[in-house]
Formats: structure tokens, sequence, C-alpha cells
């Protein structure tokens, strides 16, 4: 049994930060972001292989995950010859499938019960399951009802208020059968939301939704990326290292350097080789990546910094993700949502607030 990855994106609501690392690998924690989805799909012994379906700097994910060694399932690597959108990726990756797949989006995190959505796939001898989440308010997404029987009718692309009939939306998580692949044109651009799932409704065939009302977010923007190391150190996401439900130690690394009169709030997540030296602040729901140096004195609120970044003595810096390598300078400030992409130099006293 095989899975797929669509993660043939550009990033591009993540920018800077992907220019230079693709959103497959892009660090939650110390980790690959495609871990944590290929943490799930061990939850289903048949499955032998991921199928990362790319198209944006391949060799850099390749370079990062390999075969699939640390990742917990063999790796194979299909790369666009150009972009195909999310149904032709599919039908690009046709050859290689050998009977029910599992279809990932490749921005999503989750908890969800694998095993369950391919088990209601089955019973319902369904050529397409879609799962589907609750959302607070429908109108910023596309809504997809289904009947009493938990069949799909209808998608209704961001409605009225007056037009919103429930409050479930794509999770981006699918269970096919490539049997229903015949609908797509062989190296075309085709949309598996836009064209598949409805010709699946047109046509009357067995198209079923599983919802599941757990943990769901789309990590696509520095807002949710922030908000998903959050939502993991408080215990509302279980992934990775990070297990546990509301633990408030801070998480360090054994090889870590933290002066002793560092004030370390939980829960917070330190690195390998981080240093951190004298009278450093850093608050809860912060994250220092490995081989970080964060200055004497300085302060970190609720931010993400990549590994190998240096944070001058006395800087300050407030909901901010930083990336790899950035040189911040002494007493500089940054807050309210600043992105630094790689390599990125903030001079001394330099004050940067996002408006």
């Amino acid at each position: 049994m095989k899975a797929v990855l669509l993660a043939g994106g550009f990033g591009t609501r993540l920018r800077p930060l992907t220019l230079n690392t693709p959103k497959p690998i892009v660090p939650i924690f110390d980790r690959p972001f495609l871990y944590h989805q290929t943490d799930l799909l061990r939850q289903v012994p048949e499955i032998d292989e991921v199928i990362l379906s790319l198209n944006y700097q391949p060799e850099r994910i390749a370079a990062v995950v390999g075969h699939g060694e640390e990742a917990g399932l063999r790796i194979r690597y299909l790369v666009e010859p150009n972009p195909l959108g999310t149904g032709g990726a599919l039908k690009y990756a046709e050859p290689y499938l050998d009977g029910t797949t599992i279809v990932f989006n490749g921005d999503v995190l989750t908890e969800i019960d694998l095993p369950a959505v391919l088990e209601r796939h089955r019973a319902r001898a369904a050529r397409a399951t879609i799962v589907l989440t609750a959302v607070d308010n429908p109108s910023d997404y596309g809504l997809v009802e289904t009947n009493e029987d938990g069949n799909v009718h209808r998608f209704l692309e961001k409605p009225n208020p007056d037009q919103i009939t429930c409050d479930t939306i794509n999770a981006g998580i699918y269970v096919l059968e490539p049997a229903t692949f015949d609908r797509i044109p062989i190296e075309t651009k085709y949309s598996i939301e836009q064209e598949y799932f409805p010709s699946l409704v047109e046509r009357g065939e067995t198209f079923i939704a599983h919802i599941d009302r757990g943990y769901w977010l789309d990590i696509g923007t520095p807002a949710k990326y922030l908000q998903a190391h959050r939502d993991i150190l408080d215990g509302r996401c279980r992934s990775g290292s990070f297990t546990s439900r509301g633990d408030t130690h801070p998480t360090i690394a054994p090889d870590a350097t933290v002066d002793p009169s560092a004030h370390i709030e939980g829960p917070c997540f330190i690195g390998q080789n981080a240093a951190i030296h004298a009278g450093v602040t850093v608050s809860a729901h912060s994250v220092i990546g490995r081989g970080v140096v964060l200055g004497s004195g300085a302060s970190v609120h609720q931010s993400i910094i990549w590994p190998d970044s240096c944070i001058g003595a006395g800087a300050r810096v407030n909901g901010v993700v930083i990336g790899h390598r950035c040189d911040i300078g002494a007493h500089a400030c940054l807050g309210n949502g600043v992105v630094l992409g790689d390599g990125s130099t903030i001079t001394a006293y330099s004050q940067i607030i996002h408006t």
C-alpha cells in the first residue's frame, strides 16, 4: 500500500522562510515537518512506501530526508516536469500505486486516526473518502456538505453567511481508489478539489466523508506556523517527542549550554548545541533551534529561531520567526510578526516592528 504526499508547492505563504527551505523540511522544533506526517502514516502497517510528489527544490528535500531512514518509511521521489496541480500530481504517481492509496496535502498538521478512516472507507466499499474537519468560521473556507448516510453531495466555495449549512471543510486527507483516476488527463494541470471530487458526485460514485473533530491546522502561513508550535507545546496536538498533554516544563537538549542566571520559562524548546548566556530570558512558547546563540541579557518571547542564528547581547525578539544563520545585533528589537529569511543581518540597536 502506498501513500502520496502532495508537496510540490512553492510555499509562497511562508516566504521568505521557504526560499531556501521547501515546506516539507521546514522545521517543527528539531524535525522536518514531513516527519510529523510520516508519523501518522506509520499508524497503517500496510503502508510500505511514501511517494513525495515534488516540484520545488526536490534536491534540498532529498538531501535532508534521504531514503526515509529517519522518517520510518521508505521514500520515493517523483518530480513533476512542470506543476501539474493536485490531481495531475496523483496521475503522475499512478504507475507506482498498487491499490487503495492514502493522500496528504503537504501542509496539514493533525492527530487524525488514519486506521479508522481506512476502515470506514473499506466498510463502505468507497471509491473515495475525504476527511473533513470542523471550523468555527466556515465562510473563510469551502464547505463540504454530506447527507445522513455520510455521502458527499455538495461543495460550496467561501459561502455567504446565509449559505452556511454545516461547519465541515476539506482537511486535505483522502483515501482513494486509483481506478477513479481514469478521468484525470495525463501530464495536464488538474485539481483534486475543483475537478476530481465534483466528478465523483456528478457520476453518483460512492464518495464518503469521515468527519474528524480533533486537532487540525494548516501551517502554511507564519502566524499558523507559530501557532503549531504553541499548540504542540501546550499539548493541544501531540507530535514528535511531544506526546504528553499540558507539560509546562522546558524541553532542553542534553548538550545545550544554559547559564545558571538565565531565566527559562516552560513550555519552550531549546535544541542541540544551543548556547544560552548570562541573564537571558526565554519565555514560554519560544523555540530555540540547534546551534543558536543567545547573547548576554537577550530576551526571546514567543518566537522561533532556526538553527545557527545568533541573537546579540541585550537584543529583544517578540513574536517573530528568524531563519537559518541570521545575525541579530546587540540591543536590536524585533516584534509583531517579523519574519527574517536565511542569512539576514540586523545591525545593533535596530528596531523592526511589523505593522
